[in-house]
C-alpha cells in the first residue's frame, strides 16, 4: 500500500486530509511550546512518544491511535470542572456545558450501538465493570430487599436492616470465563475487586478446540446459579454467540452482563451483528472507548431500561466527579465512529486478522483455537521453545510491539506465559492491508526463530546477531509506506 493510498484511507475515518494536517500540526506545536515554557521535559517526552509509535509496528490488541481532533479535545479547561451526578442534576453549580457534553457522548452512544441507554461516565473499563456490577446488586438485591422492608432508601434502614441488606449484597454469585482462556481480570479473576465482591466460578474453553463450549457453559451455570453471567473477553480470538448466552442467563435467572471493551469497535462496525451483537442480548453492556472504538482511554455502559436507574447512579455508588473532558472526548469518537467510513475500517480489522493468522499458519507457528475471527491472535510461543516474556522481549528489540499472555492451561502462568497476543487496530488505523499483515507476520517467526532462551531462566534469552537490525529495517519499510498522522509535523 502507498503512502498515497494510506494518507486517503486515514484521512476517510481520522480526518487526518492536508488541510487538516497543517491546522492539527499548528496546534500541537503552539501547545508543546506551552508546555515547554512550564516542564521541558515533558515536552521533550512528548515528542519522543509520537516518536517512538511512528517507528514501531504496534500489536498490542489494546491499543489504537485517536484521531488529533480526539485527543486535542482532551485538553481543554473542561478539566477544571467537577460535576457530580447525571445531566440536569449535578451537586455542583454551573455545570450546564457539562450537561451538553455528556448529552451528546450519550446520544452518539444510544444511536451507534442501538441502546435505549448509555452512561458516559466510567474512568476506564474497570470502572464501567465496577458501576454494571454494582447497579446489578441494586437492581436485582437492593432494590427488592428495600421493598421487603418497607424502606425507600438504604438511609431509612435500623443498623440492623442494613446488616441484614448488606450481607445479601455481598453474598452473590458470579459466572465469568477464566483469565487463562481469554476472559478478563474484572470478570472474577480473585486477585481483582470483582473476585472479591463475588462468590465466584469461572467457565473455560474446549480443551480440544479452544472454542467455547456453550453447553458446558450451561451445565455450570445450572449448578452455580450465578447472579451475574459474564461474557466478553481480552484474549480469545474467536465470535461468541450472545443469543445463547442469553439463554443460559434466562434459564437461571441471572443478568447478562457482557464487556465488549476489545470489540466495540466491530460492533459499532457492524462487523458483529445479529447474534454476534451482544447490545440486542445483554442486560447491560460495558465497554472502554480505546481500543477497536479508536477513541479516548475511558469507559462506557449501555443498558435496558430496567437497570438504566441504577447505572445513573454511578456516582455516588462507584464514581467521583466525571471526567468532562474525556466525555468530550468520547463524544468526538462517537462521532466519528458513526460515519460511513468507519464501518470499512472495522471490517478491515476484521480481515487483517484472517491475514495475520494465515500468515502464521502457512510458516506453521502455533496459533491457540486454529485462526481467528475477530480482531487478535493469539500465538502459542513454546514451539519456538520460548516463554510469553522472551518472546515479547525480543519481538521489542526489533521494533516489534506485543504483549505476552497467558493461553489455555498455560504452565507458565501469567507473569512469564506461553504466549504472545497480537491485534490489528492500530495498524490498520494506518493503513495496513493483507499484504503488509502477511510480512508482519513473517517477521515475527524470523524473529521467534532466531530467539533460545538462556539457561532454565524464563525470562532471558538470546536473539541472533544481526537479526533485530534486519527486522527493524524490514518493519520500517512497512511503516514508511503506512504513516502514522501522515502530514502531522512538530
Amino acid at each position: 500500500m502507498t503512502a498515497e493510498s494510506t494518507t486517503s484511507s486515514v484521512s476517510s475515518v481520522g480526518g487526518l486530509g492536508a488541510a487538516y494536517a497543517d491546522t492539527a500540526s499548528e496546534a500541537y506545536r503552539a501547545a508543546l511550546r506551552v508546555i515547554e515554557s512550564v516542564e521541558p521535559r515533558i515536552a521533550d517526552a512528548t515528542r519522543k512518544e509520537l516518536a517512538d509509535q511512528r517507528d514501531s509496528l504496534k500489536l498490542i490488541a489494546s491499543e489504537n491511535y485517536a484521531s488529533p481532533a480526539v485527543l486535542l479535545t482532551m485538553g481543554t479547561w473542561f478539566s477544571d470542572k467537577y460535576a457530580e451526578g447525571t445531566i440536569g442534576h449535578r451537586f455542583y453549580a454551573a455545570c450546564q456545558n457539562v450537561d451538553t457534553v455528556e448529552a451528546v457522548a450519550t446520544e452518539h452512544a444510544r444511536e451507534l450501538f442501538g441502546a435505549p441507554y448509555a452512561y458516559a461516565q466510567p474512568h476506564s473499563g474497570i470502572d464501567a465493570n465496577l458501576v454494571a456490577y454494582w447497579a446489578i446488586l441494586a437492581t436485582k438485591v437492593e432494590a427488592p430487599g428495600l421493598a421487603e422492608l418497607g424502606a425507600k432508601h438504604v438511609n431509612d434502614l435500623s443498623e440492623a436492616d442494613w446488616e441484614t441488606l448488606r450481607n445479601k449484597l455481598g453474598n452473590q454469585r458470579l459466572l465469568g470465563m477464566s483469565l487463562d482462556t481469554g476472559g478478563h481480570l474484572t470478570h472474577g479473576f480473585r486477585p481483582n475487586i470483582s473476585g472479591k465482591m463475588f462468590h465466584q466460578r469461572q467457565y473455560g474453553t474446549n480443551p480440544e478446540t479452544g472454542f467455547v463450549d456453550y453447553d458446558a457453559v450451561a451445565a455450570l451455570a445450572r449448578e452455580f446459579k450465578p447472579l451475574v453471567l459474564v461474557a466478553g473477553y481480552s484474549a480469545y480470538p474467536r465470535r461468541i454467540n450472545f443469543a445463547k448466552m442469553r439463554e443460559i442467563a434466562d434459564e437461571v435467572g441471572a443478568t447478562l452482563m457482557v464487556d465488549m471493551a476489545h470489540f466495540a469497535g466491530l460492533v459499532a462496525g457492524k462487523v458483529f451483528t445479529g447474534d454476534e451483537d451482544p447490545v440486542p442480548h445483554a442486560h447491560v453492556t460495558t465497554t472502554t472507548t480505546h481500543k477497536s472504538l479508536r477513541g479516548p482511554r475511558g469507559g462506557l455502559i449501555l443498558a435496558t431500561e430496567e437497570y438504566a436507574p441504577a447505572v445513573d447512579k454511578g456516582c455516588p455508588m462507584v464514581l467521583g466527579g466525571p471526567l468532562s473532558h474525556v466525555m468530550a472526548a468520547k463524544a468526538v469518537a462517537l462521532a466519528e465512529a458513526r460515519q460511513p467510513e468507519f464501518r470499512a475500517y472495522a471490517q478491515s480489522i476484521a480481515d487483517n486478522a484472517q491475514a495475520l493468522a494465515d500468515g502464521f499458519t502457512k510458516r506453521d507457528a502455533g496459533l491457540v483455537t486454529g485462526g481467528t475471527d475477530n480482531h487478535l491472535v493469539l500465538l502459542d510461543v513454546t514451539s519456538f521453545g520460548l516463554t510469553g516474556r522472551q518472546a515479547e522481549s525480543a519481538l521489542l528489540d526489533s521494533g516489534i510491539v506485543t504483549n505476552r499472555n497467558a493461553i489455555p492451561a498455560d504452565p507458565n502462568g501469567a507473569w512469564y506465559t506461553s504466549g504472545i497476543r497480537l491485534g490489528t487496530p492500530a495498524l490498520t488505523t494506518r493503513g495496513f492491508g493483507a499484504d503488509d499483515f502477511d510480512r508482519v507476520a513473517e517477521l515475527v517467526v524470523e524473529v521467534l526463530s532466531n530467539t533460545q532462551a538462556e539457561g532454565t531462566s524464563k525470562a532471558k534469552y538470546k536473539l541472533a546477531d544481526g537479526t533485530a537490525d534486519r527486522v527493524h529495517a524490514a518493519a520500517g519499510e512497512l511503516l514508511a509506506a503506512n504513516p502514522l498522522y501522515p502530514g502531522l509535523t512538530l
